[in-house]
């Protein structure tokens, strides 16, 4: 009989909710057993067998939990995760995984001494359309690439009236920890360590009390790779543009998961679950043609096949140590080099 892990999750807002509860709940290897959250008639209208408590402590203490997710904002996740180790507990944590690079290297190392495994949930690896451009690189299909360009925009104007707490001032709030991980751990899964950082952070929309803004250039001997968020962007469909020696890609459009998800939808069909309409697919130009590419069926699922087997199996995390203090370092030099302006060496 396979062992099935406890899980409890921290946090029950949109990536609580939306994003890891229905993957757990389908997946026969976890059971969600508990919740922390503010919300316990969003949690009962959920599934009314989860188990609800006002605090993250209490879930802490609770010695039949193996693995918690911690879903809470962005200032919260080192010491929600600091305490669910030295309780024993595997981790997940949301992007941002730490505010630092200092503040992740320590959690790594509590980990390491708690014989725990932590990782940080990147879920974007597993996106219809970035999965097509690996498939495509794989294939060499442009060529030598020269110019890698990512863009996740939204047109998310001020409302003074609302009271999220990503619109508000403070540690770790805006867009770069916001938005930013998701095509920063991209660039480093696609092509590695950059050799330069370069950045502007700014704030651009009226009233705006947090970062909205980043240009991010990562510097590689053989290419550029260009980040880019905005909340100000109303027509906001172009997501990456990629040239090489030997062709063009461009695409346009997210990837259905969420969409799905906010819908109550569950991943539990496997032959529809991630797959993205044929308007959104992206046009690939070379040898003087233009070809529509299918999109690849996007699946979060293989996030927690593989954490599951790097809890009960040893396996390596899909998003290592090495993944999660890259980042973290990106971006304190995107931090820098935006205020100093100037590139700077990673």
């Amino acid at each position: 009989m396979s062992i099935v892990i406890q899980v409890g999750l921290v946090g029950f807002g949109l990536s609580g909710r939306y994003f890891h509860t229905p993957f757990l709940s389908v997946n026969p290897r976890f059971r969600l057993k508990k919740i922390a959250s503010s919300r316990p008639e969003a949690v009962h209208a959920f599934d009314a067998a989860i188990e609800w408590v006002a605090t993250a402590e209490e879930l802490f203490a609770d010695p039949t939990i193996d693995l918690v997710f911690i879903c809470t904002p962005n200032e919260t996740h080192v010491d929600y995760a600091r305490q669910a180790l030295e309780h024993k507990k595997h981790v997940v944590i949301e992007k941002p995984f730490a505010l630092s690079e200092q503040e992740a290297h320590q959690l790594l190392e509590l980990a390491r001494k708690q014989e725990r495994v932590v990782t940080a949930y990147q879920n974007r690896r597993w996106d219809s359309d970035f999965l097509t451009i690996k498939r495509l690189l794989a294939e060499g299909a442009l060529g030598n690439l020269v110019e890698f360009e990512s863009r996740y925009d939204r047109y998310s104007p001020v409302n003074l009236r609302a009271q999220s707490w990503k619109e508000q001032a403070g540690a770790g709030r805006g867009n770069l920890y916001n938005l930013g991980p998701h095509l920063l751990d991209q660039v480093l899964h696609l092509f590695g360590t950059p050799d330069t950082v370069e950045a502007t952070i700014r704030i651009i929309r009226p009233d705006s009390r947090i970062n909205d803004y980043f240009d991010i250039k990562l510097g590689y001997s053989d290419k550029a790779a260009r980040l880019k968020s905005s909340l100000l962007v109303y027509h906001n469909q172009l997501r990456y543009s990629l040239h090489g020696t030997g062709g063009s890609f461009i695409k346009n459009g997210l990837d259905a998961q969420e969409e799905r998800l906010r819908l109550d939808q569950l991943p539990n069909d496997k032959a529809t679950w991630g797959t993205e309409p044929d308007d959104r697919w992206g046009m690939l130009y070379r040898d003087g043609r233009t070809e529509l590419i299918p999109s690849e069926q996007g699946n979060y699922m293989p996030f927690y096949d593989n954490l599951y087997e790097a809890i009960v199996n040893g396996a390596e995390p899909a998003i290592n140590s090495t993944d999660i203090w890259q980042l973290a370092r990106i971006i304190d030099l995107a931090v820098l080099s935006s205020e100093l302006k100037q590139t700077m060496p990673f």
